[in-house]
């Protein structure tokens, strides 16, 4: 996994969702942003990386809330 790539599109994610126009575009992107930092979260989990707990918790919810 490269994690710069999945890191730069979290932050991507991130910013679609802050710009989208309606509710249901900002759910789609929230979703993406929120299983891009499983997927980090996951693949630092197995490395061992103390980050690891940071993204786990990085998945938010649909309103953008922990």
């Amino acid at each position: 996994m490269d994690l710069n790539l999945e890191y730069a599109e979290h932050q991507q994610a991130l910013f679609r969702a802050a710009r989208a126009t309606n509710d249901e575009a900002r759910r789609v992107h929230i979703a993406r942003v929120s299983t891009i930092a499983s997927k980090i979260g996951a693949f630092q989990q197995r490395l061992g990386a103390a980050a690891a707990c940071a993204w786990s918790k990085a998945q938010v919810s649909p309103a953008g809330h922990n």
